[in-house]
């Protein structure tokens, strides 16, 4: 075969060469442009997000989001909005009120934070004076039966219309012979949880569908995500996204967690019942069940969602090998350090963790950090934050 002249054959390199960047092209336009990003180190563009308010709802999953949120705090030298004095939740379950808030100096001008993660009941106007005006709002919610469930067994003893029924299933095939409306706020853990700590009434006009939508467009326009603990790991991956943070920032091992014997099964008639008795938290974990999924779907896509879920999912087994004895949670009467005992309420059987022997000292402070109980790690913030003040003292550890 004779040689192209030099002119051809320049051509004939040039064809081929944009033939292979279409085909390149090609091939990158038909995969999910979101796999890319682990490739880059798995963060969006710009500095990490600093100055975040979570909404902390009951038995959600919550208190394994607290502890996200007070190690990125600690680890990053920020400040925490924590309860004032000797209290351990800032004014719940009545509104919040900025003076429920500890600070430097309690007669200067109004102190802002960067974190601000303890249970209260959402107030706006009075969160707006302690937190900056480029706050992240966020919060997460549980499907309600099991939410219900779960406050039942554990809210027990401190609920007025839980004390003396047999079980959720007896309170819910007759719930106002138990619930007073006049005691709501006491009560507001009986029914629409959710929906109080939001900030509305728990026994509001369910049947109304204009109030209803009003409602869930106010949590829309202030909160920025609402995450789903029935999704907990895909939830984290999502907010590690939008907050820029990095992959151990939001690696958790579950806390407040209950054994499996103290969890009680929910009839199928039951579970009928809650809904309609919670209708309210029903709408709210239906809306916002959707448009989490909607959230992922624009931000990651699903192949993208998958690939960080096993990341996160890989590094969480990591360090359970490295940090816990045993890798495994363990009940109250078989954590040796007191200090890693978590509170224990109603009936419920709250697990905790034992730390590997022989630690160096570094690893052993990352690994207390992911297993400290919350009213251990909310003490020992307010001592770091707070030193000239009188230290919080945890009666049950006493």
């Amino acid at each position: 075969m004779l040689p192209l002249p030099g002119g051809t054959q320049r051509c004939f390199q040039a064809v081929l060469l944009l033939a292979l960047i279409m085909l390149l092209l090609a091939g990158i336009l038909h995969m999910d442009v979101g796999l890319l990003t682990p490739l880059l180190g798995g963060q969006a563009e710009g500095p990490p997000v600093i100055n975040v308010m979570f909404l902390k709802t009951h038995k959600t999953a919550s208190s394994t989001v607290l502890n996200i949120l007070f190690r990125f705090a600690e680890t990053h030298n920020l400040s925490v909005a924590l309860p004032v004095g000797s209290h351990f939740h800032l004014g719940y379950p009545w509104y919040f009120l900025a003076r429920y808030v500890e600070r430097s100096e309690p007669h200067g001008p109004q102190q802002r934070f960067n974190i601000m993660c303890n249970h209260l009941r959402f107030n706006l106007p009075e969160v707006q004076k302690v937190m900056p005006n480029d706050t992240f709002y966020f919060s997460i919610i549980r499907n309600p039966v099991f939410q219900l469930e779960s406050s039942f067994t554990y809210y027990r003893d401190y609920v007025p219309a839980f004390r003396g029924v047999e079980s959720l299933d007896a309170f819910l095939a007759s719930p106002w012979t138990y619930y007073n409306r006049s005691a709501s706020l006491h009560n507001a853990l009986a029914r629409n949880n959710m929906w109080f700590d939001l900030g509305f009434d728990n026994n509001g006009q369910e049947d109304d569908e204009g109030y209803v939508r009003a409602r869930l467009a106010d949590v829309e326009r202030r909160f920025q995500l609402v995450l789903i603990a029935e999704y907990f790991d895909e939830s984290m991956v999502l907010l590690r996204h939008l907050l820029r943070w990095g992959l151990d920032d939001v690696v958790a091992f579950r806390l407040n967690s209950r054994s499996a014997h103290s969890v009680a099964g929910v009839t199928v008639e039951g579970q009928a019942r809650a809904k309609r008795w919670c209708a309210l938290d029903w709408r709210l974990y239906q809306h916002f069940n959707r448009t989490f999924w909607a959230r992922v779907h624009a931000e990651l896509g699903p192949r993208r969602l998958r690939s960080e879920v096993t990341r996160l999912r890989a590094r969480r087994r990591e360090l359970m090998a490295q940090c816990l004895q045993d890798g495994v949670a363990k009940n109250k009467s078989q954590i040796t350090d007191p200090q890693l005992r978590p509170f224990q309420s109603g009936q419920a059987d709250i697990l905790g963790y034992n730390l590997r022997q022989g630690l160096d000292n570094q690893t052993q402070r990352m690994c207390q950090r992911m297993v400290m109980p919350e009213l251990q790690y909310m003490a020992h913030l307010y001592a770091l934050q707070f030193p000239e003040k009188d230290p919080k003292h945890i009666p049950f550890l006493e």
